[in-house]
């Protein structure tokens, strides 16, 4: 998950991102793709970290890009490798911290810790921390070991991705943040009526299409996916993005079902390392660490949405 700093103009800023080498098939870039060389450090509680997740399901790379999970509690230190349920002990590096991943690629790094993390075993170092590449990269470098007949970046429809990405990030993956983190009035307004402005935009787009793109699901849709996953249970209330919830809006609902539905994709979801992870490492927000029981949601009900036209 990027970094945050509080301003002094008290508005949210996310830190950049700036380890972004390249995999690519042939190896042009430097680093060639290779079954079992690269490796994926990631949080499940992350929505930036849980769409490579996603990509590298519906791709079918789980042999080929092998996978592990930090607990969902962090602190000032960093995400941690920790043997707790649905999390892993490092089995590259035998870490602790992931920051020491960091260290080890830049013993002078002084950024925050995010995920995910791409890391390359031959090379002993972190090849990208940003989500955006990582997923093109899981998309396009390793079809030869692909066990899944799927693109989610198509050619003809990338000028169109690209930009519904700018400001779905913008405006609703990072405006949840904004909202969130905000550190006067004015800071908070400025973010949350923009987001609650895209989400009745995304409302009216999705209402006679099944996927925000062409006719099949792309990394616009992922990338959208998972803030809407998380909205309801942790944005709506611990973030203050209360204007309305994802559930009063009828296509939005029934995109979200829709989407958990495709095959593979429930598996990447753990709502407990979601809710645990938010209600319980931001102090600032939930002092008590209580993590809410609520709100019972069901996704399994009939979205309809393979009706619509694309």
């Amino acid at each position: 998950m990027p970094g945050t700093t509080a301003p002094s103009s008290a508005r949210f800023e996310r830190e950049a991102t700036t380890i972004r080498d390249w995999v690519t098939a042939d190896g042009s870039s430097g680093y060639q793709a290779e079954p079992g060389r690269y490796h994926l450090y990631v949080s499940l509680a992350c929505p930036w970290a849980h769409r490579t997740v996603v990509v590298r399901a519906l791709k079918g790379l789980e042999d080929a890009v092998t996978m592990s999970v930090v607990d969902p509690i962090r602190d000032d230190r960093s995400w941690a490798f920790r043997d707790v349920p649905g999390a892993d002990p490092d089995p590259v590096n035998g870490f602790g911290l992931l920051r020491e991943a960091y260290e080890v690629t830049d013993p002078d790094w002084s950024g925050h810790v995010s995920v995910p993390v791409l890391w390359d075993r031959r090379e002993g170092r972190i090849v990208n921390q940003e989500s955006a590449d990582v997923a093109v990269m899981l998309n396009e470098a390793w079809d030869e070991w692909a066990t899944e007949d799927v693109d989610l970046y198509p050619a003809e429809h990338r000028d169109e991705i690209d930009d519904l990405n700018a400001w779905i990030y913008e405006t609703v993956n990072n405006g949840v943040y904004r909202a969130g983190f905000a550190y006067s009035q004015d800071g908070y307004e400025e973010a949350v009526l923009p987001l609650f402005d895209s989400l009745d935009r995304l409302e009216e787009r999705l209402s006679d299409r099944r996927w925000l793109v062409g006719d099949s699901h792309t990394l616009a849709d992922w990338r959208l996916f998972t803030t809407l996953l998380r909205f309801d249970p942790v944005y709506h209330g611990h973030f203050k993005c209360n204007l309305r919830r994802i559930v009063d809006y009828p296509a939005l609902w029934g995109y979200l079902r829709d989407l958990l539905s495709v095959p593979k994709v429930r598996a990447t979801v753990n709502m407990d390392h979601i809710k645990r992870h938010y209600y319980m490492t931001h102090p600032q927000i939930n002092p008590s660490r209580v993590v809410p029981l609520g709100p019972d949601l069901d996704y399994d009900a009939p979205h309809g949405r393979e009706l619509l036209g694309y």
